[in-house]
């Protein structure tokens, strides 16, 4: 019975119809009728439609509660209990009860259920979280925001030439905007201060006027926001799908094992050169894919450095080190040392 037919009940009856004939109207037996009149009136003998729809809402509230099946099941509940001591998981034991066709079931939720109620917490630890209750959802910090003018890269007819991304750090805000040409495998960084779209589009509007990106894909980060005003086409990889754009991600792993680890690095305390030093050496690495020749020697047809001799002998340099020289840097990692010469002019179209 729902609130409107208790509305009818109150009307009839202020109107002194008999309950036969409000169960014929309303399309319920008397009997109902009569239980209903009788059980949900007030003490006065008074019938409040408001106030029988709150008892009857209690009461189906009180009808249930908590591991009820469980409880007033001794077989399931010593089963559960057994697979419980057995160090097995609830989703696991729901399972097995299925593929055992047992003749009892009960899902996994309701079996949370019962272990976080009063009834079934004393079985908490033999959970593998040891948890009495629920884990609580994370709340979003951040405010999603859709990139206007999205564009796919499956809508684009032109050939792909670079991918952009940023390397970011877990200590702050500072990261470092990344560029990588396709064909040669050329890399271009920026340090940047923040994830903002406006410092994005400075990275990336100084990259271009180094060397032309061309036809551009990207993720979908708020920091690709302004992608209109970076000055060339851009399209965007699908949400959560980065091997769409594998180059730029390759180059950043690469970047974070030889040099950088992980994502503990303070981009702000990270000096232009060493930088610089860096992505030179990357960029002289050879590659398979490129018929063992370094992406300088593709887009430019210079040579990859050469070991030079370290002019100023106070330049020590130790495991994992890069210390800086007037005249060289010195570049250790692991097995291999790397002496970069330092040209001003160099470094000031790198960065």
């Amino acid at each position: 019975m729902k609130q409107v037919d208790r509305d009818r009940i109150q009307c009839l009856l202020r109107s002194g119809h008999t309950q036969s004939a409000i169960a014929a109207t309303i399309g319920f037996n008397k009997s109902a009728v009569s239980r209903e009149i009788s059980g949900r009136s007030r003490r006065n003998g008074q019938y409040d439609a408001s106030n029988a729809q709150l008892k009857a809402n209690n009461k189906r509230r009180d009808a249930k509660y908590q591991g009820m099946k469980i409880e007033a099941d001794d077989a399931l509940r010593e089963y559960i209990v057994d697979k419980l001591r057995a160090g097995q998981s609830p989703d696991a034991i729901s399972g097995r009860m299925k593929r055992e066709k047992t003749a009892f079931f009960i899902s996994k939720n309701a079996l949370y259920g019962w272990l976080y109620s009063a009834f079934g917490q004393q079985y908490c630890p033999l959970l593998c979280t040891r948890r009495y209750y629920p884990r609580r959802g994370r709340e979003k910090k951040t405010k999603r925001q859709m990139i206007p003018h999205r564009i796919s890269f499956r809508d684009i007819t032109v050939p792909i030439r670079s991918e952009v991304d940023q390397a970011v750090s877990s200590l702050n805000t500072a990261a470092i905007a990344v560029a990588a040409v396709r064909r040669s495998k050329l890399l271009m960084v920026r340090k940047v201060p923040n994830h903002t779209p406006r410092s994005m589009r400075r990275a990336i509007r100084s990259m271009d006027a180094y060397f032309s990106l061309g036809q551009t894909i990207a993720d979908n980060g708020i920091e690709n926001k302004n992608h209109a005003s970076w000055g060339m086409p851009v399209c965007f990889a699908d949400p959560h799908a980065p091997w769409q754009k594998p180059l730029v991600e390759q180059i950043i792993g690469l970047m974070r094992r030889w040099f950088y680890p992980k994502k503990k690095t303070d981009w702000r305390k990270v000096p232009a050169w060493e930088l610089a030093a860096a992505v030179r050496v990357i960029n002289n690495k050879y590659r398979k894919s490129l018929g063992y020749m370094s992406a300088y020697e593709i887009e430019y047809g210079c040579d990859s450095i050469k070991k030079i001799t370290v002019r100023k002998p106070s330049v020590v340099a130790f495991e994992g080190g890069i210390y800086q020289s007037n005249a060289f840097i010195k570049l250790t990692y692991r097995h291999i040392t790397v002496n970069i010469a330092l040209k001003t002019s160099y470094f000031a179209h790198l960065l």
